[in-house]
C-alpha cells in the first residue's frame, strides 16, 4: 500500500472514532438532562400527592375557609394538567409549567397562613407531619431544579463548543431551557395573618 493511502485511512479512522465518541457523549448528556427533568417532575408530583391530604386535614378544622381550600385544589388540578416532554422542551413550555407550579406554591402559602389562625390545627400531629413533608418536598424541588439547570448547562455548553457543535448540528441536538426565577421573585412576599 502506498504511504498516502495509509495516511488517508488513518485520518479517516480518527475522524470516525471522533464522530462516534462525540455523538455518544452528546447522547449521554441529552439523557442526563432528561433524567434531571424526570427528577424535577417527580418532586412536583410528590407535592401534588401531598396536597389532598393537607387540604383534608385543614378542612376538618377550618370549614369556613372553603375559598382558600378550593383555590389550592384548583391550582393543583391546573398544575397537574401542564406536562412537558423532556425531549421537546421549549422555554415557553417551561415558563408555563413553572407558572402553574408557582400558583400551587402561592395557594399552599395561603393555606398554611390560614392554618396559623387555628391553634388546635397547628397542634394536630397529622397536620404537623404533612406540613413537614411539604416543606421537605419544597426543598427537594429546589434541589432538583438546581440540578436540572446544572445538567442543562453542561449539555448546552457541550453542544455549543467546537467541534461538538458540528455533530450537534448534524444530528439535531438543540439547546435546553433553564428554570428561571419567577417574575416578582426579587421582592419578599408579604405575609399577613
Amino acid at each position: 500500500m502506498k504511504k498516502s493511502t495509509i495516511i488517508i485511512l488513518v485520518i479517516l479512522a480518527i475522524v470516525v472514532v471522533w464522530g462516534i465518541t462525540g455523538y455518544n457523549g452528546l447522547v449521554k448528556s441529552d439523557e442526563a438532562v432528561s433524567t434531571a427533568w424526570s427528577n424535577v417532575e417527580n418532586q412536583y408530583q410528590r407535592r401534588a400527592d401531598l396536597i389532598p391530604n393537607l387540604v383534608n386535614t385543614v378542612k376538618g378544622y377550618a370549614a369556613h375557609e372553603q375559598e382558600t381550600l378550593d383555590a389550592v385544589v384548583a391550582a393543583r388540578a391546573r398544575a397537574t394538567q401542564v406536562t412537558i416532554d423532556a425531549e421537546n422542551m421549549t422555554p415557553e413550555m417551561l415558563q408555563q409549567y413553572q407558572k402553574s407550579q408557582g400558583e400551587v406554591g402561592a395557594a399552599l402559602g395561603r393555606l398554611l397562613a390560614v392554618a396559623e389562625s387555628y391553634p388546635e390545627l397547628k397542634a394536630n400531629t397529622n397536620f404537623l407531619e404533612l406540613q413537614a413533608q411539604l416543606e421537605g418536598t419544597e426543598n427537594r424541588i429546589s434541589v432538583e431544579r438546581r440540578n436540572f439547570n446544572e445538567v442543562a448547562k453542561q449539555y448546552n455548553t457541550s453542544i455549543r463548543t467546537f467541534p461538538r457543535n458540528i455533530l450537534a448540528g448534524m444530528f439535531g441536538f438543540e439547546k435546553r431551557p433553564y428554570f428561571e426565577a419567577q417574575e416578582g421573585a426579587e421582592s419578599a412576599p408579604v405575609v399577613q395573618f
